[in-house]
């Protein structure tokens, strides 16, 4: 597999998305979500040993990094890289939608202060298969779309090869269930969620992009 050194995906453009439906629900008190994304203790479906989960520009892989802007613009590898996950997001041209989301339950921060997560990032088609009328209905009502998010996000950090040799992890949502993850390299899928463009590393996150909206409570 070549070795992409892509410009970007570093999490997504939260900056650069205005969703109405967003718009409307900043009215959310912050850290009515926030205070539940404390990452839970590692269990043993973590696989010990599988390093610090730290990834470069070089071990970025998958058929959508070549979508990402290249060199030092906006959204690239090297522009995302020092920035901690949601600033990073920011500018990505695939997660819009996702950074929609994430400002709507006022997750921003909350994110950006967790020292080393995983975050699988769904891409915009993905949100896009829920319908418009869908995705705006749940950018209004935070308290619902918050366990969503919180599912796609593991108080650990992973590459690619802890991610195959973990299996099983738990998520920020310990109610939904652990994610199972199945295959390695390109052929790795997050509960069934075929990856997009994965081992993107940002200042505190290790990010997947990938290509359908995880469900809390369907790998239980």
């Amino acid at each position: 597999m070549t070795k992409l050194r892509v410009a970007g995906i570093g999490v997504a453009a939260v900056a650069a998305l205005s969703l109405t439906a967003c718009s409307g629900s900043d009215t959310a008190s912050p850290g009515s979500s926030g205070s539940s994304m404390t990452p839970p203790a590692p269990t043993s479906s973590m696989a010990s040993g599988a390093g610090n989960g730290v990834t470069t520009n070089a071990d970025v892989f998958g058929p959508a990094c070549s979508q990402l802007p290249q060199g030092s613009a906006p959204g690239s590898l090297d522009s995302m890289g020092p920035q901690p996950v949601a600033s990073a997001a920011s500018t990505n041209p695939l997660l819009t939608k996702l950074v929609a989301a994430v400002k709507a339950t006022n997750l921003v921060d909350t994110l950006n202060s967790q020292e080393a997560i995983t975050v699988f990032a769904p891409a915009d088609p993905a949100f896009a298969a829920l319908g418009d009328a869908k995705f705006a209905e749940l950018a209004g009502k935070p308290a619902e779309l918050a366990p969503i998010l919180q599912y796609h996000v593991v108080g650990k950090r992973y590459d690619a090869k802890g991610l195959a040799a973990a299996g099983s992890l738990d998520t920020l949502n310990t109610a939904g269930g652990p994610v199972k993850i199945e295959g390695s390299g390109e052929n790795m899928t997050v509960n069934g969620a075929k990856i997009l463009c994965g081992n993107i590393p940002t200042k505190n996150a290790t990010v997947f992009v990938i290509d359908k909206v995880l469900t809390p409570g369907t790998n239980k």
